[in-house]
């Protein structure tokens, strides 16, 4: 079959190469040259474990290949950006754009299939754009088997984690939503070619609905830790040791807290539900507060403790989203390190082994440097945890004695109860 994928980003690149390794045409669609380029010399745009492998066969066999064009094919699948705009309703032009791209090229037997994470209807807003640029062609409505549309058009959600994507892609279990039941089962055929997961067919509202409510459900836990942690700020208590003694509770289990939610999915995917239901949303709207304001607490504590030094040097350990990945996407710990960086008299050091040089929102600023551990340890007065690298795990927890330390992850700061 030839598919055409459009968006060559975080999803959309490992999907393709994906699909190319099952011996599939795959043409990749992006409005980025730079990323069309790339693509076509074989080389990834961003950092994957193993994406680099299967990209360099996709393309060296010829399966792959990107342009700034889309192409006619017998399944399109859209993974394109959807963030939310200044007050969390959704952005979805880049969807769209998409689908008014596609449009033109569709033809009797397509099927279209949204994977970007969108609020509940964005699967029958995509068909209405097709409908309204292609009269030509019959279109499927929300549960409407009467008709046998001659394109189908489903959503299905992607559930892959950076740092895993391609196992992932695999591995894990996927929701096929159809706006009809006959297009969820054209968009079952493909996706059962490559997933060794169980695949659940159900309808697109249930489907955007799904995916939206997994990743609210983990802010709503995050929110819990990491108000727990503020919590225990406030009344002079060690929440690791609170944390670690509660979890011994059979029916308890408390996510660690740390610097904020980041990433393109559970800082942003839940404003979705609130803007669609805010009189409904209470629970989950006050988790992404409690989130969002963790990063201001943790700047506000340390300025406080800067002022015990003049001219003070603060160390952050990390910038990114998550642990071991190279993404910057809406992180809390660049957030806070911005802040910083901005505060008058105070000289801030980054230390981020994922980054060869700082993004351009730190970059010519002459109070900050991007440094190694060893550096960042010697030179500061304040040193600030933020994420969790797999190399920031090794660091001597001695070394930072005579140090002030704020550590918002736990990583030198763990559990002091013990079992008797």
């Amino acid at each position: 079959m030839k598919i055409c994928v459009v968006g060559l980003g975080y999803i959309g690149l490992p999907t393709a190469a994906m699909l190319a390794s099952r011996g599939h045409e795959v043409v990749g669609y992006d409005v980025n040259q730079r990323v069309v380029d790339a693509v076509n010399a074989g080389q990834a745009h961003f950092h994957e474990p193993d994406l680099q492998m299967l990209l360099t066969a996709a393309v060296t066999t010829g399966q792959l290949r990107a342009a700034t064009a889309p192409e006619t094919a017998d399944y399109y699948i859209i993974a394109v950006p959807t963030p939310v705009r200044p007050g969390g309703a959704p952005d979805m032009s880049y969807v769209e754009k998409a689908s008014a791209a596609i449009a033109p090229t569709l033809k009797a037997g397509s099927v279209v299939i949204l994977e970007s994470t969108s609020p509940v209807g964005s699967t029958e807003m995509v068909a209405d754009v097709l409908r309204e640029a292609r009269p030509d062609l019959t279109f499927p409505r929300y549960k409407d088997d009467m008709v046998e549309a001659e394109v189908a058009v489903c959503h299905c959600p992607e559930r892959i984690l950076p740092g895993q994507m391609v196992r992932e892609l695999v591995q894990n279990d996927r929701i096929i939503g159809g706006l009809t039941d006959s297009c969820a089962q054209k968009a079952l055929d493909l996706y059962q070619e490559f997933v060794t997961g169980e695949c659940y067919v159900t309808d697109s509202r249930a489907a955007e609905l799904v995916k939206l409510s997994e990743n609210a459900f983990r802010d709503v836990n995050i929110a819990f830790a990491n108000e727990l942690s503020m919590i225990c700020d406030k009344l002079e208590v060690d929440v690791w040791a609170v944390r670690e003694l509660a979890n011994k509770h059979p029916r308890v289990a408390i996510l660690e807290p740390g610097a904020g939610v980041g990433g393109h999915c559970i800082a942003v995917d839940p404003w979705f539900i609130v803007n669609s239901a805010p009189d409904e949303a209470r629970l989950i709207r006050m988790a992404r507060t409690v989130n969002d304001d963790k990063p201001h607490r943790i700047i506000e504590r340390v300025t406080r403790l800067a002022d015990r030094f003049k001219n003070a040097v603060v160390a952050c350990y990390g910038i990114t989203y998550k642990p071991d990945v190279d993404d910057l996407r809406e992180s809390p710990a660049l957030e806070i390190v911005e802040a910083l960086a901005a505060v008058d008299g105070l000289n801030v050091l980054v230390c981020e082994p994922t980054v060869k040089e700082l993004p351009p929102s730190l970059a010519g600023r002459g109070n900050v440097r991007l440094v190694d551990p060893g550096q960042a340890q010697r030179e500061s007065d304040i040193v600030l945890f933020l994420v969790g690298h797999r190399q920031f795990k090794r660091l001597d927890p001695n070394a930072f004695l005579n140090k002030v330390v704020v550590d918002a992850i736990g990583l030198i700061s763990r559990p002091n109860g013990r079992a008797h």
